[in-house]
């Protein structure tokens, strides 16, 4: 045996599976089934080679012995040759290493067509169908045509050559009779509990498959056309759908589905010759009126294929299907599938629509349609540049069917599938959507009857509407026009919601459309429907209104407000229309409603655009007459004033409309915020939410007063800075009852930044009233550098792992205590301290930081001495200390001192801690004294340094030397620390030489008996 020549196949074991995936013509020289073994190609065992070594040498014998048999010899010795055949098939895992499988291939195939011609011949339908349903299952002694059939069934997956031999023997014609008796006459006969057997089904199986696989080849149709049983086959699929064999219709299905996939125009010829179409819709026609929708769908289905396949080829039955009233038929039978369930039919349902949408770019000739572009348009948009992909419409009747089932039907389903379809037709081709708007105005028909749709259909429709705009790039605008008619009526709310989002949309796309829905008179329907809703809230005055107050009706209040909105973002013109219309005072009442608030705030931003006076009054009039409960509110203003105070040109306005005072208010508001435990009102309020109204006040005060001078000034000239301190002082955190601090001894100190960390990211159990006076020390400390209005100025921070697992020790009540980070943006307060800059001293010293707001250092002092509370004194004394060291730092720098000193610092630390200066023991006394001597040694004004003598607070001589010894003013008053004898050295800076001195002689003249003091 010639090695070279053998093929090696593999197939699958047994026809035990009912699935089959249908393989085209141009898969090669073999067609695979699914679930066959893999080929392999690997050389088949030594055991297996022999055996089929052997059968190649017995059909060698057969085929040299043939010529002189007799008919009924050479059949029994072909017979007596396959099951060990079939044997050595599934032995080998389905492999085929056989020389001559071609010439077997055409025996057996013609052996089964001659036994299937005898059984069939001279036979009344139903015996026929009997013997064929004996001949080919494995029953009784006979087996013979099973044995035939299982063996073209391994035969026929081989290679596309043993396929042509199969089909030249004449069974595609047999096997279209089988079918086509097995079809429409059922048998009754089947296994006691009521279903196929398991031979049924294999057989069954196997001789569906040998057709698939003879039918999507062309020869395979053409041989196919012999036995005149084709059109009978397809006009019975028409006619005795619910008279034919339950079992055989899946079958059937698929074989007819595959033959019209493999067309030829012999076929198409044949078919029209018979008028097969114009028989199968006539009889369709009939059985729409008594049928299941479902089981029409599925018989039409069948018939539709044909028409489909066959364009590309021939427009024959297509003419013939038209001219038949093919489309009539499928329109009444689509809308019998009005109410189906969702999964009832839906394969064949599905098929058919597609089907559908399919014919309509099946035409002759292109569509002519005249450019009817309505201007203004998109700037990107031109049609002269449109080109078509090939894939339009032509075949507007088919269209029509899709068009007036959406009219006619009020199913979900339905709907929602012709508006998919519709989709699918334009996404062919973008000319698409105006060759059909421009001939049948599907969409501008459509808007008119939407709100009789479900709500589903009516989402779907307008999402369409929008990709018009958004995909197409292209406004229609008579449609538009339509939509705008449908919002004004507000015959179903829901719809109109609907349509205004998608208006909302498109005018997010493009600033054209704020001009385009101003010149509509959108605007001025919108601002007239929120004018009268504005009045019936303004008359509910906080009482319920179901009708409004839920539901649709309120989220569509809430859209009208963001549409109004992003008409006037960026511009000027509708705003000026919005003003004009005197709805600035309408707008102001849905402030106090939370799900109004985002669009009404932006609203008002743009207002300010024109007039920022007015925004300022709005918001700072909204903030003071705001109620201790309504925090969000005020979040939502302040958020709101912080975007407009990044303009310059904002902050005169903001000034001169008591900005800075209606703040302020604010916090007097919060007095006794933040006790620990809280009380009265703030107890049903999270500190965290009181600790981000803090930040957000102070951030707008920031941010009014950064870089500009006249604020600057405005608000150091009127005491704003004392009057914060006080505010802070009293919200509840710091100490003011002025208890007397008793001194302590510390262990250890740390830095600012080193104590916020350990406030917040350690567990040392540091009381609330303390992390919350740290806070707002925090606060203040980024205000001196001018960050606290800036949106970014901190870092999101990480726990390490070991700070993790300490808080996971804490607890739960720990948790609440240490909120994670702040959160931007949204109303929650952030909870973890954020990461400093680096190293503060490093920053400083690289030229990074400068003191902006100077009077924000003035109130960290004035908040020194409440940073204290008995029982806490060494954790008390520890920030304090800190506080001072961070002061000390700030005004490391000469550059810093001059502003510290024109900001009146040294009065505020004279003033604030008094004790600390006149107790030399006590811990702040040090520290305080060398921040004195930084800012004294830049300027000092005689009030502030008569003051400081007056105190005796000056280091004694031993706690710093001098080289300069200089003799101490003496001053003989009435003060009994003086009269005492108490002399106190200045050593440099405070003491100094009274010619170079800016002081005049009667400035020191200060008491009737003071000598300045003499040079040593």
């Amino acid at each position: 045996m010639d090695k070279a020549a053998e093929l090696t196949w593999q197939w699958e074991d047994s026809p035990g599976k009912t699935e089959q995936q249908e393989q085209s013509p141009d898969d090669g020289d073999k067609a695979e089934v699914p679930g066959q073994p893999a080929h392999s190609k690997d050389k088949p065992p030594q055991s297996h080679t022999l055996q089929w070594e052997t059968l190649g040498r017995q059909f060698v014998e057969y085929e040299q012995v043939a010529q002189f048999l007799i008919p009924e010899e050479q059949q029994r010795r072909l017979l007596d040759f396959l099951p060990p055949f079939l044997k050595a098939w599934e032995q080998s895992a389905g492999a085929i290493v056989f020389p001559n499988i071609q010439l077997l291939a055409s025996e057996v195939s013609k052996l089964l067509t001659k036994e299937i011609k005898r059984n069939l011949n001279g036979k009344p339908a139903e015996e026929a169908r009997l013997a064929l349903e004996q001949l080919l299952q494995q029953k009784g002694e006979t087996e013979n045509g099973h044995l035939l059939l299982k063996s073209v069934y391994v035969l026929s997956q081989t290679d596309l050559r043993t396929m042509w031999n199969i089909i030249g023997s004449g069974l595609p014609a047999a096997l279209m009779q089988c079918l086509y008796l097995f079809f429409t006459f059922p048998l009754k006969k089947t296994s006691d509990d009521g279903e196929a057997s398991e031979d049924d089904t294999q057989t069954q199986e196997m001789l569906v498959k040998i057709m698939l696989n003879m039918y999507r080849e062309e020869q395979g149709v053409e041989e196919l056309l012999a036995a005149d049983k084709l059109q009978s086959l397809i006009i019975a699929t028409a006619s005795l759908w619910d008279q034919c064999s339950h079992s055989w219709k899946v079958p059937t299905g698929r074989v007819l589905r595959t033959i019209s996939k493999a067309q030829t125009k012999t076929s198409i010829v044949y078919l029209q010759a018979v008028d097969c179409i114009k028989i199968a819709i006539q009889n369709l026609f009939k059985l729409a009126d008594t049928l299941p929708a479902c089981d029409v769908c599925e018989a039409a289905s069948i018939v539709l294929c044909f028409v489909k396949d066959s364009y590309p080829i021939s427009s024959a039955l297509l003419t013939e299907f038209e001219d038949n009233d093919g489309y009539q038929l499928l329109l009444k039978i689509l809308l019998r599938c009005e109410g189906l369930q969702q999964n009832e039919g839906d394969p064949y349902l599905d098929e058919i629509l597609d089907m559908l949408t399919c014919l309509t770019t099946c035409g002759k000739t292109e569509l002519k349609v005249s450019g009817n572009i309505v201007h203004p348009q998109l700037p990107h948009f031109d049609f002269e540049r449109t080109r078509s992909s090939g894939m339009t419409v032509k075949n507007l009747q088919a269209f029509q069917v899709l068009q007036s089932i959406f009219q006619k039907s009020n199913d979900q389903h339905l709907c929602g599938r012709i508006l998919a379809a519709i989709g699918t037709i334009w996404a062919w081709d973008t000319v698409n959507f105006f060759l059909l708007e421009w001939t049948l105005q599907p969409i501008n028909q459509f808007t008119d009857i939407i709100h009789f749709k479900p709500h589903p259909v009516q989402v779907q429709f307008f999402r369409l509407v929008e990709s018009i705009v958004l995909d197409l790039s292209y406004v229609p605008h008579e449609i538009l026009k339509k939509v705008q008619y449908l919002i004004k009526e507000n015959i179903v709310p829901f719809c109109t919601l609907t349509a205004l989002r998608c208006l909302l949309n498109m005018t997010k796309k493009d600033l054209l459309f704020s001009d385009i829905f101003r010149d509509s008179g959108l605007l001025g329907l919108l601002l007239a429907l929120l004018r009268k809703q504005a009045k019936i809230l303004r008359k509910s005055a906080g009482t319920h209104l179901p009708g409004l107050e839920e539901g649709t009706e309120k989220e569509l209040n809430a859209v009208m407000l963001k549409m109004v909105a992003a008409l006037t973002a960026r511009s000027v013109r509708n705003t000026v229309v919005l003003k004009d219309y005197g709805m600035v005072p309408y707008i102001k009442i849905f402030l106090d409603d939370e799900c109004y608030r985002s669009a009404t705030l932006s609203i008002l931003e743009q207002l300010s655009v024109i007039n920022y006076e007015e925004y300022m009054s709005i918001i700072i009039g909204a903030l003071c007459s705001s109620t201790q409960g309504e925090l969000h509110l005020k979040l939502d203003l302040l958020k709101s004033l912080l975007r407009i105070l990044e303009s310059r040109k904002s902050h005169s306005a903001f000034r001169t409309c008591s900005g800075f005072n209606g703040l302020l208010s604010l916090l007097s508001d919060m007095e006794g915020a933040l006790q620990d435990p809280p009380s009265g009102l703030w107890t049903a309020v999270g500190q965290n939410c009181i600790l981000e109204l803090v930040f957000y006040t102070l951030q707008g005060i920031s941010a009014a007063l950064h870089l500009d001078p006249v604020n600057s000034y405005f608000f150091q000239r009127n005491g704003l800075f004392e009057k914060m301190a006080e505010d802070l002082g009293s919200l509840g955190c710091f100490w003011t009852q002025g208890e007397w601090q008793i001194p302590v001894t510390l262990e250890k100190t740390r830095t600012f930044a080193e104590f916020l960390d350990a406030a917040f990211c350690s567990s040392e159990p540091f009381p609330m009233w303390l992390k919350n006076c740290i806070w707002i020390l925090n606060f203040l400390d980024h205000m001196v550098k001018g960050t606290l209005h800036l949106k970014s100025y901190f870092k999101e921070r990480k726990p390490e792992m070991g700070e993790a697992s300490r808080d996971d020790q804490e607890g739960p009540q720990a948790q609440e205590e240490h909120p994670a980070v702040f959160k931007r943006p949204g109303n929650k307060l952030p909870a973890s301290a954020y990461r400093q800059w680096g190293n503060p001293e490093e920053k400083w010293e690289m030229g990074d930081c400068a003191i902006v707001n100077p009077g924000a250092v003035c109130v960290m002092v004035r908040l020194l001495p409440k940073l204290y509370k008995k029982g806490h004194s060494e954790l008390s004394q520890e920030i304090q200390c800190a506080v001072v060291d961070h002061i000390q730092f700030l005004v490391k720098s000469e550059k810093s001192r001059q502003v510290m000193c024109g900001s009146g610092l040294l009065s505020t630390v004279l003033t604030s801690c008094q004790d600390a200066f006149r107790n030399k023991s006590h811990p702040l006394h040090l520290p305080l004294t060398r921040v004195f001597e930084k800012l004294a040694s830049q300027a000092i004004e005689p009030d502030v340094l008569r003051q400081f003598l007056w105190l005796g607070g000056a280091p004694p001589l031993s706690s710093r030397p001098s080289t300069n010894k200089t003799e101490v003013l003496s001053c003989q008053g009435s003060d009994s620390a003086w009269n005492e004898g108490v002399y106190t050295s200045l050593p440099w800076p405070l003491s100094w030489d009274p010619v170079q001195s800016s002081l005049s002689q009667e400035e020191l003249a200060w008491a009737p008996e003071c000598s300045l003091p003499q040079a040593a």
